[in-house]
């Protein structure tokens, strides 16, 4: 069972510090997190033979509270969607208590609510990027999965802050001031005032199945039972999530994979008669047919329609707005999390795998924190998620109201 979950495993995982805060917690990661010593291959032949020379910020303090890392997943190629990736499976066979999932489009929510569990992704710039193999610089994050919300929220608090290593992320200093204050995940629990008002997309209602807002108007009526107000939001803009990611999730995943260039590591395509043929070929033979197709998508938004790329840049900036009034007028927003009739681990092309995460792409674009809830939007026997948004920075408040929401 363990070969099937994972693709390395640590064959002598070090000794937790005694009354560490994660002592007893074991943890699977993905093979994109740099651990030094291990394979890091990121589920592509690019980086076939690459082995990790230092460990990750995130390794680094997962390690120093306690956690047992034990060892790294099957992913996808690069960490673009769900297809082959095994992290779900680890919490649903007992082989970790936290799994850690690079989250892109969605795919931590995605997955856990595929293995019942819960599926958190911060906001964008709180947990530092430096150590992973990346994909798409501005919209990836460290997703959390786990049984237990507590489980969460420790983990989230273990390794969120400042780090000079990535420069990507906000400085959370003093002098920022209140709109860039770090959350403090160590009072998620303590008594507070409950959300009142959830807010719901009026553009996401519309191009729901039947079925589906059939099983999300029933969640609706739960909350209102529980004294929670749902507030219709309009946000004309919605119907360009795909389109936005898309565009610029292929720019900046081009222009990311422009380093495997099969010169100081990864595959080398042999028979090349000079340097630009062995590179050309081996691009070639380094990556799977959707990684490619992606990147030639990103290669002709940057050099023959870079007008779309403006207009989606934009498009993003009214997203984000939008969220944030939204917000100001809901405790917090809710979406479903996957659609019914789609496996997104068996997604094997771009538009495929953009259709498995419909309801998630938005937090990623905007650099929301959300979280999937397992069991609160039931569809046929099926949970397609309860997923909820909150406001960026506002990480630690948004888990007390989705520990409210789990209760009862």
């Amino acid at each position: 069972m363990q070969e099937t979950i994972f693709s390395y495993m640590d064959p002598a995982p070090p000794c937790a510090p005694e009354n560490s805060i994660l002592k007893g917690l074991t943890v699977a990661i993905q093979p994109n997190l740099s651990v030094r010593g291990w394979p890091t291959q990121a589920g592509s032949r690019a980086l076939e033979g690459f082995i990790a020379i230092e460990d990750a910020t995130v390794v680094e303090r997962l390690r120093q509270a306690g956690a047992t890392i034990k060892g790294a997943t099957y992913m996808s190629e690069l960490g673009l969607g769900l297809t082959g990736d095994t992290g779900a499976d680890a919490l649903k066979n007992n082989e970790a208590d936290i799994v850690i999932i690079t989250d892109n489009m969605g795919e931590s929510r995605v997955s856990a609510c595929a293995a019942g569990v819960f599926g958190f992704k911060p906001s964008y710039g709180i947990v530092s990027r430096f150590g992973l193999i990346g994909l798409i610089p501005s919209m990836e994050c460290f997703g959390i999965l786990a049984k237990k919300l507590a489980d969460v929220s420790m983990v989230i608090g273990v390794i969120a802050g400042n780090d000079s290593r990535d420069l990507s992320m906000p400085d959370f200093g003093p002098e920022s001031g209140p709109e860039l204050k770090l959350p403090d995940f160590s009072r998620v629990f303590e008594a507070k005032k409950p959300a009142r008002s959830c807010g719901v997309i009026r553009e996401c209602l519309e191009i729901m199945e039947k079925e589906e807002l059939s099983a999300f108007e029933a969640t609706i009526s739960k909350l209102a039972k529980r004294g929670i107000q749902t507030i219709e939001i309009g946000l004309e803009d919605f119907n360009m999530v795909r389109t936005v990611h898309n565009i610029i999730g292929a720019v900046e995943a081009s222009s990311s994979a422009g380093k495997y260039d099969s010169v100081r590591y990864g595959h080398r395509a042999a028979g090349g008669k000079n340097w630009n043929e062995m590179y050309i070929n081996s691009r070639a033979e380094s990556f799977g047919v959707s990684i490619k197709s992606y990147l030639f998508q990103g290669s002709y938004f940057q050099n023959e329609n870079y007008n779309a790329f403006v207009d989606a840049a934009r498009i993003r900036g009214r997203l984000s707005a939008g969220l944030d009034q939204a917000l100001e007028n809901a405790d917090f927003l809710m979406l479903p999390t996957i659609r019914k009739a789609i496996d997104p681990f068996t997604a094997d092309t771009v538009n495929e795998i953009y259709d498995s995460f419909p309801w998630t792409l938005i937090a990623n674009i905007t650099g929301h924190p959300a979280i999937t809830l397992p069991k609160m939007v039931v569809c046929k026997d099926m949970d397609i998620g309860m997923q909820i948004i909150g406001p960026r920075f506002k990480d630690a408040n948004m888990l007390s109201i989705a520990a409210q929401l789990s209760i009862g």
